[in-house]
């Protein structure tokens, strides 16, 4: 049937989401692994206009993201650093995929299922929480939406949104249905964290599905306070 492939799921889903950020009355878009911009530009298809800030540390990544947003005036992106729960430096593996890069090691599964995300260098970025950074902090916005893709170190960026959370209303996780990072939460511990804060599941993105094991092993989830 025409118009019914992945592909045109998946600018279903975008749609949805962009709808759901009008309706829930977002200020602006905070894209926390932005990589080199694809998920901002698949915002601005789907018919988002309002404010993006993407943050990127991997420089070359942020150097091609930085390109991209050139032409886009409500769409901004910091300096080369990482979010975590601390301000200061980090250790990033930087993956032959360069989305699946990580402050944290790769799982003997992730080594296993895909051999082409093998570790190819390690470098060591700034790190700064999010309620520090002026980019976020300083800006006007009441109601922000939280996009954070991190490859299993989500919760850490979470934990450097203490000063913030008044002010978000909306946040989108990618999260493990099986480990892919040494350490890395089960999907269902974030899930229960943010409905103890108010945070309800509005949309599911389907994410990284193995062949190799026959299974999905990554979700993305969008929240809303409830």
């Amino acid at each position: 049937m025409s118009g019914s492939g992945p592909k045109q799921r998946l600018k279903d889903l975008d749609a949805q989401l962009a709808f759901t950020l009008e309706r829930q009355a977002i200020d602006a878009v905070v894209d926390v692994g932005a990589n080199a911009g694809q998920y901002a530009a698949r915002l601005r298809a789907a018919g988002w206009r309002g404010p993006i800030l993407s943050i990127e540390p991997i420089p070359e990544l942020r150097d091609a993201l930085s390109l991209r947003a050139g032409a886009d005036p409500a769409w901004e992106v910091a300096p080369a650093i990482a979010m975590g729960a601390v301000a200061g430096e980090v250790a990033l593996d930087v993956s032959a995929e360069s989305d699946m890069s990580s402050t944290l090691a790769q799982s003997p599964l992730l080594r296993d299922v895909s051999p082409t995300s093998a570790v190819l260098r390690r470098i060591v970025v700034p790190q700064r929480r999010l309620d520090g950074l002026d980019l976020v902090v300083a800006r006007p916005w009441r109601r922000l939406f939280v996009k954070v893709d991190v490859q299993g170190a989500e919760p850490a960026v979470l934990a450097g949104l203490d000063g913030l959370w008044p002010r978000v209303a909306g946040l989108q996780l990618e999260l493990a249905l099986l480990p892919l990072y040494d350490g890395e939460a089960p999907w269902l511990e974030p899930v229960a964290d943010l409905a103890a804060r108010g945070f309800a599941p509005y949309l599911l993105f389907p994410g990284y599905f193995s062949r190799a094991l026959g299974r999905q092993v990554q979700l993305d989830v969008v929240f809303y306070r409830a």
